[in-house]
């Protein structure tokens, strides 16, 4: 038998990578769950009414439930941090006057929230 207490709390994290939502709408989304409790992150993505939140939301749901999963404490879990990073770009191409081309840069995000199962310090 796994005993509950333990030195350090677990953290788990979940990447999703190549989203396609513009960074400054990702991290605005982010900044408000950071350093919060599961059930009020839940809440907070659940009530903003931005195309980052199902996401984010989905991840984070992730994080926790891997933390049980594997056998982490059965304690509150609570939303550490959220990393939001450059994830790669895909190449397309805009027609432009007199049949020739245009290169287009379309930029994706990586997204990795951490989640703590056990007591906060």
């Amino acid at each position: 038998m796994k005993s509950d207490s333990s030195s350090s709390p677990a953290e788990v994290r979940v990447v999703a990578k190549h989203i396609n939502i513009p960074a400054s709408k990702l991290r605005r989304v982010v900044e408000q769950i950071r350093h919060r409790s599961y059930e009020q992150a839940l809440m907070i993505l659940e009530s903003m009414p931005y195309r980052a939140c199902p996401p984010v939301l989905r991840l984070v749901s992730a994080a926790a439930s891997a933390g049980q999963a594997g056998g982490l404490s059965k304690a509150e879990p609570f939303v550490v941090g959220a990393r939001v990073g450059r994830g790669r770009y895909y190449k397309r191409i805009r027609p432009r006057a007199q049949g020739r081309a245009f290169p287009v840069r379309r930029h994706t995000r990586n997204v990795a929230p951490a989640v703590r199962h056990g007591r906060m310090q």
